[in-house]
């Protein structure tokens, strides 16, 4: 039924049509947020789905997860071999014993490529859809497409905040990862999770009161929705509306019970804990799962240093995936991260089926880049000595897809026998969003205004990827 006959007796005069166009117009230009076809319509999917990204920033080895090249020369190889999977016809590293057990679970596209090699640049391109300004720096031009889905979900009232991130210690700046939300203002920025859950000691901060300070909190939080409007037409940068949502925002976390149940990994099955790994990567994907099912719509946990939770960090390793020569001895640095990895990834993905979120949860694997295929080899900064690694590659990487109601226990796309490039299938990284936003019942061709007062669709091209759906 079309919204304006729910809400009206009988046929508008032409006067009653347009005044009630014009207030309406007037709403979504004020949040910055404007459909490109205004047909009143139905979601293609429910507001419960939500979305995990795990990040991996500075460029997963595709050559040493997910695309190997056994019979490519020993420059390109490296010193892994691929192991078959419960999958025929699908093959993972050696180092991922665990994803071979479950490959029908997953599906491994191949295909995905994009022109940016610095982490800066790739990270931009890659989490916005959209070519960045400047192929360096990390501040984006775009939103990220977590702010994005926080701007269209922003009226959604849940236990816990819309859009989280989990990062380590001192790497929780909206900038680190070009997780800025450009022209939808800071009022769209994840909410913070900052520390190793995997240790005792770990909390998320501003979540707990007293009692009977939570009482007077709920009071307060009312009158302060009652009596204190923002003021019309004085917030030209978005800053107001941002200062007005955190309060909310805090305040309402505040006084929930039902989130600080959602960040306590303390209520989960110590087997289970076990399941994931002590390690900051294992219980950061188990807290992913618990936001998620409490009700957040999109999660993003960082996977970028395995030198942590009682792990010593490795001579010739690195703290991220960025494995040039200089940096570390690649395939030592690979034997050091790939167990916590192939751990943390394969327990969500499980547990995520286990629990019936099979449906409703689409969870993503990736970072900005692969890895250059033929091997280089340079005095290590750590090491003082020659050690093999491999340097950025935007034109070929793997990505890990599963959940969300896809089709999984494929392979999508491949690359060519030295792993350069897609040769078959060529996808970008808006394939990847469209089929996330079809997930989440998001139209792509949904509008946001920039700063100079244009509407800018979510995406500027990008289809779903019809195997997966």
């Amino acid at each position: 039924m079309h919204r304006l006959s729910r809400l009206c007796p009988g046929p508008l005069s032409r006067r009653q049509f347009l005044q009630i166009g014009a207030l309406a117009l007037g709403g979504v230009a004020r949040s910055g947020l404007l459909p490109m076809r205004l047909e009143a319509r139905e979601r293609s999917t429910t507001e419960a789905t939500a979305v995990i990204l795990i990040w991996l920033p500075g460029g997963p080895p595709h050559m040493e997860t997910y695309d190997m090249k056994p019979e490519a020369p020993a420059e390109y190889r490296g010193d892994f071999r691929p192991i078959r999977t419960n999958v025929p016809g699908i093959d993972v590293c050696e180092l991922l014993p665990r994803h071979a057990r479950i490959a029908d679970k997953f599906t491994l596209i191949r295909s995905i490529a994009h022109e940016f090699a610095d982490h800066g640049g790739g990270h931009k391109r890659f989490l916005t859809g959209r070519d960045p300004r400047s192929p360096v720096g990390f501040v984006n031009d775009f939103p990220m497409v977590g702010s994005m889905v926080a701007k269209v979900r922003h009226d959604r009232h849940m236990g816990v905040p819309n859009y989280i991130a989990g990062t380590d210690p001192g790497r929780d700046g909206i900038d680190v990862y070009s997780f800025g939300s450009a022209y939808l203002g800071p009022a769209t920025h994840p909410f913070m999770i900052v520390g190793d859950p995997s240790v005792a000691t770990f909390e998320v901060k501003n979540l707990s009161l007293p009692a009977q300070g939570r009482a007077r909190l709920i009071d307060r939080l009312g009158l302060v929705q009652r009596f204190d409007p923002k003021p019309a037409g004085m917030d030209t940068t978005g800053a107001m509306e941002a200062m007005d949502v955190y309060r909310t925002k805090a305040l309402k976390l505040l006084a929930n019970d039902s989130a600080r149940r959602a960040f306590d990994l303390g209520q989960e099955p110590a087997k289970l804990r076990e399941r994931y790994g002590y390690h900051a990567w294992g219980q950061r994907a188990l807290l992913a799962r618990r936001l998620v099912e409490h009700g957040a719509s999109f999660v993003t946990m960082v996977m970028e240093n395995p030198y942590q939770s009682g792990i010593d960090f490795l001579k010739d390793g690195t703290y991220n995936w960025d494995s040039h020569a200089v940096n570390c001895h690649i395939f030592n640095d690979a034997r050091a991260r790939m167990p916590h990895y192939d751990r943390a990834v394969t327990a969500l993905i499980e547990d995520i089926y286990d629990r019936g979120l099979g449906k409703k949860v689409l969870l993503i694997v990736t970072g900005e880049f692969g890895r250059t295929p033929r091997i280089s080899y340079a005095k290590g900064t750590q090491t003082g000595v020659q050690q093999p690694g491999r340097d950025h590659w935007p034109q070929a990487m793997s990505v890990l897809v599963a959940g969300g109601g896809m089709r999984t226990g494929q392979v999508v796309g491949s690359t060519n026998a030295k792993g350069e490039h897609p040769k078959d299938r060529v996808l970008s990284p808006n394939d990847l969003w469209a089929t996330m936003f079809r997930h989440l019942g998001i139209d792509p061709n949904t509008a946001f205004i920039d700063h100079s007062g244009r509407p800018l669709p979510i995406l500027a091209y990008g289809e779903p990827i019809a195997e997966l759906i």
